[in-house]
């Protein structure tokens, strides 16, 4: 028997259940979605009330693909109002539990450990997690589901599969239940971590449960998944080594800081450019903020899907490349945090490898192995005069502003008609912050 009990909670279609209860609405009776119409019709719905879902309307559906037959009130993100709501509701997780035996796997997700808090209690499992969700709900007026199991993994299925089909959506599992209970379920997908292109692989090999993984011969499994093939037959078996206490003591060996954007329409060679070096400046202005240092950088271009489909229908090649992205690095001798060395080195590995000829629609950029400023060891000479200066500006424009807004202080390329800065600096996480 396991000595390790958790919990998952999930808050129930989470943006939709916040705009629910900000209109009044009862979440689980009110048809609501939560998207940006004025993007276009293709948009995705960040979420959609549990009345929506009951009628088959598929969460992060486009618009398009709502029924004309169904009534909805649509609703435009509020970003921070989520993130305000998700900060009120760990709160109320923290009048029960210690911070170090939580852990927030997204904003509307949580696992926790109860282990030592049964006892403490006097309380099973099942009645704490009940009590948790109910105090959520009277306090916030949002409804959660909640898993149990014996270890991580199980706890997260428990909540993906069993809790949905339980009266009180709370679902428990051990490895004895997980195997007498979910061996046979299918699909594949269902299942945390198993993505349709791991599900397609082991199609091809007959292999289309659990169970299946569990049986088949492991030499395949290694050959077929590398090293990913141990957490396949562990997870098969309802086994997971990794407690709580691992992931508060996890340390990556590395460092990165990334940034990216997809772009509302087609840009153009030169757009894209721009694109590049406003992302560039703010990342620049991240390095600066968190005070650390990188030497090397990568980017990351994705073309635009409807232009490639467009040229391979008239038989043209994909692009010069022969590739529906475009990809490169760029590193310095010294690393630092300054705009005025990485926007135009960027600038430059943007002209480099893309193609001119094809439109572009998605730019990622990541700040490879950065590293604390203070820890680093300047050159006999130390850092150039115009690198420092540019430091002091950075920091500058940082106390700018944190005072006055985001959007207080800007440079000339964030004026062009083709510039997002402006417009990304109302959003949290891609979408509008609803201030």
């Amino acid at each position: 028997m396991s000595e390790y009990t958790y919990i998952c909670i999930d808050l129930k279609s989470f943006y939709a259940s916040v705009e629910c209860v900000e209109r009044g609405l009862d979440p689980m009776t009110a048809n609501l979605v939560v998207a940006d119409k004025d993007r276009s019709k293709g948009t995705i719905c960040l979420a959609v009330s549990p009345s929506m879902k009951a009628i088959g309307v598929k969460n992060r559906c486009r618009v398009y693909e709502i029924p004309e037959t169904v009534e909805y009130i649509t609703a435009v993100p509020r970003m921070q109002l989520y993130v305000d709501y998700a900060a009120k509701i760990f709160g109320i997780y923290l009048e029960f539990f210690s911070k170090d035996d939580i852990y927030v796997y997204s904003i509307d997700e949580a696992f926790i450990d109860v282990t030592s808090y049964l006892p403490f209690y006097g309380l099973s499992a099942r009645a704490l997690a009940k009590t948790v969700m109910d105090t959520v709900l009277e306090r916030t007026g949002i409804r959660a589901t909640c898993g149990i199991g014996t270890n991580l993994y199980l706890t997260k299925i428990a909540l993906d599969i069993t809790a949905k089909h339980a009266e009180d959506f709370i679902g428990y599992l051990d490895e004895e239940s997980y195997r007498k209970t979910l061996w046979d379920h299918r699909p594949l997908t269902d299942f945390w971590r198993i993505g349709p292109g791991t599900a397609r692989t082991l199609a091809r090999y007959g292999i289309l449960t659990m169970r299946d993984i569990a049986e088949a011969d492991e030499d395949l499994m290694y050959r077929v998944f590398g090293i990913d093939a141990e957490l396949l037959i562990d997870h098969a078996w309802g086994r997971e080594p990794v407690t709580m206490a691992d992931i508060k003591a996890y340390r990556p060996k590395s460092n990165s800081l990334s940034s990216g954007q997809v772009l509302m329409r087609d840009y153009a060679f030169e757009e894209g450019e721009l694109i590049v070096k406003e992302m560039t400046d703010l990342l620049c202005l991240d390095l600066a903020e968190k005070e650390l240092v990188t030497d090397s950088m990568t980017l990351y271009v994705m073309y635009s899907h409807t232009a490639l489909e467009h040229a391979e229908a008239a038989g043209a090649p994909l692009n010069r490349f022969g590739s529906a992205y475009a990809s490169g690095s760029v590193s310095l001798p010294e690393p630092t945090d300054a705009d005025s060395v990485w926007v135009p080195a960027l600038a430059e590995l943007y002209r480099e490898i893309v193609d001119p000829e094809i439109p572009i629609r998605r730019v990622n950029i990541t700040a490879n192995q950065v590293a604390p400023e203070t820890y680093h060891q300047y050159s006999l000479f130390g850092p150039d005069e115009s690198v420092e200066k540019n430091r002091k500006m950075q920091k500058a424009v940082l106390e700018i502003k944190k005072k006055f807004g985001k959007n207080a202080i800007l440079k000339g390329m964030n004026l062009e008609d083709a510039a997002t800065t402006r417009e990304r600096n109302r959003q949290i996480g891609g979408h509008k912050s609803g201030e």
